[in-house]
């Protein structure tokens, strides 16, 4: 009856060991927390390490204050090597703030009058 579900096989636990685990979700931190510089305080960023059939697979997300959330996924190419490096870390913060702000921006529509003159 559960032979498709995802906890119907006998090897459920992860193939990450504990150390690659916490370089990833320090990764992910970092990238949360650049993000967030990135960003006024209104806007909630988060981060989730998970476990699918195909691995690791690590999620930042940004939901701006009106407007749908904003995410990026990352996928480890080797397992043996799940950090994410300096430069896409930056990439990835840089990517997440833009678009937050976009879809913001976009949720606001263009029927708002400036503020001061």
């Amino acid at each position: 009856m559960y032979g498709n579900a995802p906890f119907a096989g006998a090897d459920a636990e992860s193939p990450l060991s504990a150390d690659q685990r916490r370089r990833l979700r320090q990764d992910l931190a970092n990238v949360a927390a650049r993000t967030r510089k990135l960003l006024p305080d209104d806007f909630a960023v988060g981060t989730e390490l998970a476990h699918g059939s195909e691995g690791p697979h690590a999620t930042v997300a940004v939901q701006p204050p009106i407007g749908s959330v904003v995410s990026a996924g990352y996928s480890p190419e080797d397992e043996a090597d799940t950090t994410i490096g300096e430069d896409e870390r930056a990439e990835l913060a840089r990517g997440l703030a833009a678009s937050a702000a976009l879809q913001m921006k976009e949720a606001m529509g263009d029927d708002t009058s400036p503020t001061a003159q």
